[in-house]
């Protein structure tokens, strides 16, 4: 009886009541009820004096934003478990369609992420991660922050060539590879989160430079276009992006190497260990010589139908599902690896798009661009600039970076004739801050990718990404300010009568 009793009393401490998840649900919960139940709030007015209703519905999703925002940042309940909150709510209170809400679960987008943690599982199951890891420290060797520098730049490189969340799923593995031969412990280290939130930051960072990178800069070119009649090419956008980028992900080292110090400056024999174990994997196997190809030929086909017209048609997302389909066709996986599928971090992006579209269909993100952007109609250029940059900076943390663009480029090109700001710097200023949503993990798809690792919490992430966002901004001013105007770009034209 007396061993009972401590067993049930040791039971008790380990576990006191958790007061902050109380009250973050609670706020989230209170949050919502406001919003939702609020009177109707005034009308968004654009510079030409259209009319934008904030509805019913629209009043809704921002309700179901706020209480997401709150649940995802705090981890009141498992970051999948709040996207299924999401689909729920909308469904529940008629804010869109049950149909439509839930079917944005499946979206292809969710399940192009599917696809490329498969390609990162596989790459593990094989021995390829390993592979890659060990030669890459035999190559930058023992210094810890030369492990950094060099994660950071062959994931910023790779994100040229490949779509940054295809990067984010290959360079995970290896990355888990090289924390393990950091630490024998499982607990996180500085190490581990500079490593997994870096990763996260700079895939964003190296994926603006080209079009080949993420969706978002085909589609705002092509949304330029049809707004300013003006064409950029693909290395015009590479040219203006390239210094930009590497900027940052330079800049991003050394936020690292200032805040995530490597708690160990040198790992000794850390380089020999690594040859050694290279050798010792001895000669390519024959599942890793098949998932190599099919690899690289999904990424050939994938980077290519940008280029050949014969391909255009083909969906991204169909061609990285073909390689998951071949890898079980060949034996590679089987169907105890499809059940190891890290299905919160689906679910997490599986919510983000949900959340996203109900904000862009119901006109919510239409009305809070307008409201934010003709606070700067009578402002200098530059805030002007800058103002623009900051709102779609917050809104690609919560939406579609493609949306966060297409909702604040027709208002700002319409306001910055009359401020004497050119379109190419608009365009260029949402295209760079779009690309690296540092707050939240539902910004992008290498972030939640990164917290797979468990080194991290999304308080964590959140916390780190306020600095961030800060030198990101500090970054833009530079470019509009100095290095653009070096390179030739008009950033001022005269004022609109």
């Amino acid at each position: 009886m007396s061993q009972s009793t401590t067993n049930v009393a040791l039971a008790d401490e380990a576990t006191p009541f958790d007061w902050k998840r109380l009250i973050f649900m609670f706020t989230g919960i209170g949050l919502f009820l406001f919003v939702y139940y609020c009177p109707p709030w005034p009308d968004a007015i654009d510079p030409l004096g259209e009319h934008f209703v904030l509805s019913q519905q629209a009043k809704g999703a921002l309700a179901v934003f706020l209480l997401a925002a709150t649940w995802w940042v705090f981890e009141v309940v498992p970051i999948g478990v709040t996207s299924l909150t999401i689909g729920m709510l909308q469904a529940l209170f008629m804010i869109r369609d049950p149909k439509v809400a839930f079917k944005d679960f499946m979206d292809p987008s969710v399940l192009f992420i599917f696809g490329s943690i498969v390609i990162g599982m596989v790459f593990t199951k094989t021995g390829l991660t390993k592979r890659i890891a060990y030669k890459m420290l035999s190559i930058v060797g023992e210094r810890t922050s030369m492990i950094y520098l060099g994660c950071f730049v062959m994931t910023a490189a790779l994100t040229h060539i490949m779509a940054h969340t295809a990067v984010a799923a290959t360079m995970f593995p290896l990355l888990m590879a090289i924390h393990a031969l950091y630490s024998d412990e499982d607990k996180p280290s500085k190490f581990g989160k500079g490593l997994f939130i870096g990763m996260a930051y700079v895939a964003g960072a190296g994926s603006i430079i080209t079009l080949l990178g993420a969706a978002r800069g085909a589609v705002a070119l092509g949304f330029y276009k049809d707004i300013m009649n003006v064409d950029i090419s693909f290395f015009q956008l590479t040219m203006y992006m390239f210094p930009v980028g590497w900027l940052m992900v330079f800049i991003l080292w050394g936020f690292f190497m200032l805040f995530f110090k490597p708690e160990r400056a040198i790992i000794p024999g850390l380089k020999a260990k690594a040859q050694r174990m290279y050798v010792e994997l001895g000669a390519w196997s024959t599942k890793e010589i098949l998932t190599a190809s099919i690899v690289v030929v999904t990424i050939l086909v994938i980077a290519l139908k940008n280029f050949v017209p014969a391909l255009g048609s083909l969906d991204k997302t169909g061609i990285l599902l073909c390689s998951t389909i071949a890898f079980f066709l060949l034996n590679i996986l089987t169907i105890d690896d499809l059940e190891e599928i890290p299905w919160n971090i689906i679910l997490l992006f599986a919510g983000a798009m949900s959340i996203g579209f109900c904000l862009w269909e119901t006109g919510a993100a239409k009305w809070m661009a307008v409201n934010w952007l003709v606070l700067f109609q009578n402002s200098p250029p530059i805030v002007f600039v800058l103002g623009m940059a900051f709102f779609v900076m917050m809104m690609t943390n919560f939406i579609m970076n493609v949306a966060a663009i297409a909702i604040s480029l027709p208002v700002a090109l319409v306001i910055a004739p009359y401020l004497g700001v050119g379109g190419e710097v608009i365009l260029f200023s949402a295209l760079v801050v779009s690309g690296m949503p540092f707050l939240l993990l539902v910004g992008a798809a290498p972030n939640a990718i990164a917290y797979n690792s468990k080194q991290f919490t999304t308080g964590e992430f959140f916390l780190w990404g306020v600095p961030a966002s800060i030198i990101l901004m500090a970054v833009t001013w530079f470019a509009v300010t100095v290095i653009w105007p070096l390179m030739g770009m008009q950033i001022y034209v005269p004022v609109a009568g």
